[in-house]
């Protein structure tokens, strides 16, 4: 009996090793599948005209739109016509005379559906790298909301009326159905209403919602909802780039509102100069920024603030700032060209547009405005500003003759390290990549 206990006590053992192994198998297999499908670009784009090279080392089959794209390297015959296979293991190139949107299908090991990767064929763009510091002023599209909370009736209860009704991130854009187009055209809705219900036409997520919310009378004639409102901001930043037409972009990331960090929805905006007048260097646990002086003045205006976008604010120029352009207009470069390893971040926070040495550590192709990563690794750079500090988002980064992206975040405990913006993805701000 004693035996038999053993034997069965070993073949359990054994049962659970080979559970364990086929389970370990499987969360390989799982986080294998995931990594790599992560790790393939959602969208590639090769300039119109010239051959792009590709070479993921991953054991990866992928089956390519043929008509109109030509693939070299090593694709395997056409598995049916305007298509063939190509491995993307070795190294291939792609290349197509015209504009235009083709799709790759990639098979992990050529058996299993990873994902369609949609391969874009664009104009080459050369574009100068800026790195001069702008203020910025938007006003938002309706009144903001950034918070509610209680207020104090004139019976002196306290009484919170927008609660549960309005939240952080809404846009009031007419009372009673008439336009609202700032903080002071809806305070004075609420205080003509005499404490009478008020009908609230909100933005949110895109939707238009009502809401109907009675003001709490707070002294004899004054009235309020219990709202906290924002209708403009303002601050400092870095511009990227701009182009032979007088288009440029600049951030690398949204505005978005200093107290719930919300992309602001823009209605108009304004470029203006600005100069910078102090540093506070970054350290472990803060970010450091950049404090300036904006001329809000007229003659002082650099452009239109057009576009709010995850990565970056786009307009049109009307004169560029002095140093913007000193560097000429260079290629801007495919996601593909990104190397990691030896590049410049260009910037004026010394008051002088400079050239900085860095390494870029990391490329994520998938991420939206945090697909590179990299450490300052000049000595007058971080000396200066202890790496990167708030107020160089935007600042371009240059790699090889090329515009490869922008600075866009820091690392909050290591202030020698930051993230950038691929510049390709600025380029085309409105895609899914």
């Amino acid at each position: 009996m004693k035996d038999q206990k053993i034997r069965y006590g070993m073949a359990f053992r054994k049962w659970i090793a080979r559970g364990s192994l086929a389970a370990g198998f499987l969360w390989a297999v799982f986080f294998s599948y995931y990594g790599i499908r992560d790790f393939i670009p959602d969208v590639i784009r090769i300039p119109k005209g010239q051959e792009e090279t590709f070479d993921f080392h991953l054991p990866i089959v992928g089956e390519v739109e043929s008509e109109g794209l030509e693939v070299f390297g090593n694709q395997s015959p056409a598995v049916e016509e305007g298509r063939v296979n190509i491995d993307l293991n070795d190294g291939f190139s792609l290349r197509s005379k015209e504009r235009g949107s083709y799709s790759i299908s990639c098979k992990l090991f050529g058996l299993i559906q990873l994902k369609d990767v949609a391969v874009e064929v664009v104009e080459p763009k050369r574009i100068a790298p800026c790195g001069e510091p702008v203020g910025i002023y938007v006003k938002t599209d309706g009144v903001m909301v950034i918070g509610t909370g209680t207020v104090n009736g004139i019976d002196g209860m306290n009484y919170a009326p927008a609660e549960n009704l309005v939240k952080s991130g809404d846009y009031v854009k007419t009372v009673d159905g008439e336009v609202v187009g700032d903080k002071e055209s809806l305070m004075a809705k609420v205080g003509e209403s005499g404490g009478a219900p008020l009908v609230l036409g909100i933005m949110r997520d895109g939707e238009l919602i009502y809401q109907r919310i009675r003001p709490v009378q707070t002294s004899e004639r004054e009235y309020k909802l219990g709202i906290w409102v924002r209708d403009d901001l303002a601050g400092i930043g870095t511009l990227t780039f701009c182009d032979e037409a007088g288009n440029y972009g600049a951030l690398g990331h949204p505005v978005s509102d200093i107290d719930t960090g919300i992309k602001v929805e823009l209605e108009e905006g304004t470029l203006y100069e600005a100069q910078v007048e102090g540093i506070t260097k970054g350290e472990r646990g803060d970010p450091g920024e950049i404090s300036g002086m904006i001329a809000y003045q007229g003659q002082y205006r650099l452009g239109s603030v057009e576009e709010n976008t995850n990565t970056g604010i786009y307009g049109k120029l009307e004169k560029l700032p002095e140093e913007a352009a000193k560097g000429g207009y260079c290629p801007a470069a495919m996601k593909q060209e990104v190397r990691t390893g030896e590049a410049q971040v260009i910037s004026s926070v010394s008051g002088e547009r400079k050239a900085y040495s860095i390494s870029v550590t990391r490329l994520d192709y998938n991420s939206e405005n945090k697909g590179i990563v990299f450490r300052v690794t000049d000595p007058e750079l971080l000396g200066l500003t202890g790496g990167i500090v708030q107020g160089m988002s935007g600042s371009p980064i240059v790699q090889d003759g090329k515009v490869i992206g922008a600075v866009t975040h820091v690392f909050v405990q290591d202030a020698a390290k930051g993230y950038g913006v691929f510049i390709e993805n600025m380029l085309h701000p409105n895609s899914d990549s």
